[in-house]
């Protein structure tokens, strides 16, 4: 898949935010590896990353300059209100009906996202693939991140992407642990990656779920994602700045 130039900018920008490639935590050989793997990201823009499934191309215009408002530590302090700040801070405002879901969508103002170099969107239920432009071009390069560090056929799974408000009562509902109130979902910008689920199988992989938290947390590093990871659905939540 040809990566825009907007994503090897930003990829060199992640890579030395911070002045840190990743935590102490982590084995040295893997930190190198990161490092090589960002190295690769950002050598040459005509390189596509080779799979065996069938990927559709990402055609997406580059988005305009971006202001990302800092989290009001001193009043925000829970971490998913954090999520619901960057939401509300974050382009097209709660979703509030079906419709006005169905009218984003022809206003171009959500995308679909279905499966793409590095990830795949399972069945969903409870929500809707789409997202917002700049969400899936930094869904894109997670995935990208993540073949890179493990291998050209790797890919994590999104178990959940945006809800309206219906959706997410209909959750409630069905499991008491989704918000009982305005959730992140329904702002177009989160979605959910499973960290039980790689190459489109169900079960523990240590070893990629370490590679895509360390993505994620060099990301959030980065100021260009929040996440959490949620213990009773086994996935990180994962909103855009």
């Amino acid at each position: 898949m040809k990566k825009p130039p907007f994503i090897q900018l930003a990829s060199i920008f992640i890579l030395f935010s911070a002045g840190a490639l990743a935590t102490q935590s982590y084995m040295p050989e893997l930190k190198q590896q990161l490092k090589n793997t960002y190295s690769s990201l950002t050598s040459n823009t005509e390189t596509a990353i080779p799979v065996d499934r069938e990927v559709p191309p990402v055609k997406l215009e580059l988005p305009a300059p971006r202001v990302i408002l800092p989290i009001p530590e001193g009043i925000i302090t829970k971490e998913y209100d954090k999520h619901l700040f960057a939401g509300e801070s974050n382009g097209i405002g709660l979703i509030s009906s079906e419709s006005h879901f169905e009218s984003l969508i022809k206003e171009n103002k959500l995308v679909l996202v279905s499966q793409g170099a590095g990830y795949d969107v399972m069945k969903l239920t409870h929500s809707h693939p789409y997202i917002t432009p700049y969400s899936k071009i930094v869904l894109e390069e997670l995935g990208q991140a993540f073949q890179m560090l493990t291998d050209t056929e790797s890919f994590f799974t999104i178990t959940s992407v945006t809800r309206t408000p219906e959706q997410q009562q209909s959750l409630r509902k069905r499991n008491r642990n989704a918000t009982s109130g305005e959730s992140s979902h329904s702002y177009g910008v989160s979605f959910d990656i499973s960290y039980i689920r790689f190459n489109g199988k169900k079960g523990g992989n240590r070893d990629a779920q370490k590679k895509l938290e360390m993505i994620l947390d060099e990301y959030q590093k980065s100021d260009k994602i929040l996440f959490i990871k949620e213990r009773n659905q086994s996935c990180y939540h994962v909103t855009v700045r």
